[in-house]
């Protein structure tokens, strides 16, 4: 859930997920507006706006659960890299047929973004020159 204060008043978005015997899972993003929207996946939060991108690049229909899982922790933790709101833990409710699953991901065992990058000297060797450019007026 992510709220949102304006002029006095307080309001929220919601996601809202379930699982039922006839529809199977099902998720719907409730924006600040109230509209309630089904969709694929919902995002939502003060480091949502970092993620859109990398969910339209990673998702894909019909996941496994670990998959989902496993993106749902990076993407997460890709927020609290970013995002100083985020904060440090990441949580996950798996809600199936099963029943619901609750795991807990405490942040010294999320994965760390500039770890992932290979090391780098400078801002040239990054775009692959090996010396810049004269400027020309």
């Amino acid at each position: 859930m992510f709220i949102c204060y304006w002029q006095n008043m307080l309001q929220t978005g919601m996601i809202v997920g379930g699982w039922d015997k006839y529809e199977g899972g099902k998720i719907y993003g409730v924006p600040l507006g109230g509209t309630l929207i089904e969709q694929p996946f919902a995002i939502g939060g003060s480091g949502s706006s970092y993620l859109y991108g990398f969910f339209d690049q990673a998702w894909k229909e019909g996941m496994s659960k670990e998959e989902a899982e496993e993106l749902v922790v990076k993407a997460v933790s890709l927020a609290i890299a970013r995002d100083g709101a985020s904060g440090g833990v990441v949580r996950t409710v798996i809600i199936n047929s099963e029943g619901v699953t609750r795991n807990f991901y405490p942040g010294d065992k999320l994965p760390l973004w500039h770890e992932e990058l290979e090391g780098q000297t400078s801002l040239l060797d990054i775009l692959g020159a090996s010396s810049p450019e004269p400027m020309s007026i």
